[in-house]
């Protein structure tokens, strides 16, 4: 391909060249409105893990019972992977995005109003269907809109949003939290909204969803099932993946907080140290996986995060757990900056819109107890005993799934090919 479009150019057809800039234009466009989206959505779950024991006195209920409203959360992001993921199919990416970001945005703002409890638990179980819904169309859409030759660096700065995303969440507790409390945190939450206005404008649906898309429900259907066991396998990874990144992240802040005894100036400056790493770590194993294998470079992440969990957890001074907190996220979202290129890479064409998301967020569901469950270990034992055994149990098992499956680097979502890169 690329020596048939030197020999056009140098016949002076240019009309290749603005073709080209239009393309690299509309991936950029892309890629900035899925990272943002994810970002933003990132941000909108985070808040409450911050606001846990806020949340949990205002509401007089116990730091089990709110982190129970996250699990909520996680357990209907599949709910929102499967009615977004259809209709991108089905319909094209562009609409289903824009859908998904303005209702989670909008149910960000009531859950900053809710009342009670029972109506803050109500309004966190629908933010879920939102969020289950942005990742996987958002991930389709970006990946097939850029290179394939930078489609795993690409993949961890997508990811990474999510990072990103949480550090914004820890900002907003450092600025916002101390003067204006929990609730003004989730009114910030409702900007997303404002994202729909940049995709419809900027971002044009990808030649890859027209080539692959079905003709009718009965067809896709089809193609469903006739790739049942791949799905299986996706299912599986995710799971994983899940408890991994849930396991090390989402009870931490109230792990400084309950255990370490930090304020919230200095959780928040840890927690966004260790998203810079996060961050980082998403885009220097994203870099290798394009150089190297996709599941080889997810598994050496992994192994890696094992070794760091003294550090994470049992270290004297707050210098050295913040360079564990770096570290940690560095490899476990080292990782995931690898699985938005891996898994789309494995989804067939016509089911490209469905496949990921659905099972990133089957994985979800699958993961979501684990929140709850270190957070009531950790009434028996510690906070950091009970991350302790957790982590160190799902990054093995991790490392295995990992390894034990297929890999598809360089597959040209057109034709369904591998390319070398």
């Amino acid at each position: 391909m690329k020596k048939q479009q030197k020999v056009i150019i140098k016949e002076k057809d240019v009309s290749v060249l603005p073709a080209t800039h239009e393309k690299k234009l509309n991936g950029r466009n892309a890629l900035l409105a899925g990272f943002l989206g994810w970002t933003l959505d990132a941000f909108d779950f985070f808040i409450l893990t911050f606001a846990l024991a806020a949340v949990a006195k205002d509401f007089n209920k116990s730091i089990p019972e709110i982190a129970l409203t996250l699990t909520a959360s996680l357990a209907m992001r599949p709910v929102g992977a499967l009615i977004f993921g259809l209709l991108a199919d089905r319909f094209g990416r562009k609409g289903p995005l824009m859908i998904s970001i303005a209702f989670y945005s909008v149910i960000e703002i009531f859950s900053g109003l809710a009342p009670t409890y029972g109506l803050f638990l109500f309004l966190r179980l629908l933010y879920g269907i939102g969020m289950g819904g942005e990742w996987g169309v958002g991930a389709s859409l970006v990946m097939e809109s850029v290179a394939v030759k930078r489609r795993g660096f690409l993949s961890g700065l997508l990811q990474e949003g999510y990072a990103f995303g949480f550090l914004l969440a820890a900002a907003a507790y450092y600025f916002v939290f101390p003067h204006f409390g929990w609730r003004a945190m989730f009114f910030v939450g409702g900007l997303p909204a404002l994202l729909t206005l940049f995709i419809r404008s900027k971002v044009k649906e990808t030649e890859a969803w027209k080539a692959t898309r079905t003709r009718n429900w009965k067809e896709y259907a089809g193609a469903v099932r006739k790739h049942s066991k791949l799905f299986l396998y996706l299912v599986i990874l995710m799971s994983m993946m899940n408890l991994i990144s849930h396991g090390t992240q989402d009870l931490y802040p109230t792990f400084l907080q309950q255990q370490r005894h930090f304020d919230p100036h200095k959780t928040a400056v840890i927690t966004m140290i260790s998203m810079v790493g996060a961050i980082l770590g998403g885009l220097f194993f994203g870099h290798l996986s394009d150089l190297y294998s996709r599941k080889k470079m997810m598994a050496v992440a992994v192994i890696l995060a094992i070794f760091i969990i003294p550090v994470w957890l049992l270290a004297g001074g707050s210098f050295w757990i913040a360079v564990g907190a770096f570290a940690m996220q560095f490899m476990v979202q080292g990782a995931w900056g690898i699985i938005p290129a891996h898994i789309n890479e494995l989804s067939p064409g016509s089911l490209r819109g469905f496949f990921p998301g659905f099972a990133y967020q089957l994985g979800v569901l699958i993961a979501s107890g684990i929140v709850y469950v270190e957070a009531v270990l950790a009434e028996h034992v510690s906070y950091a005993t009970s991350m302790e055994i957790l982590a160190a149990s799902v990054l093995v098992l991790g490392a295995v799934i990992i390894l034990s499956g297929p890999e598809a680097k360089g597959i040209d979502f057109h034709s369904g090919e591998i390319e070398k890169i």
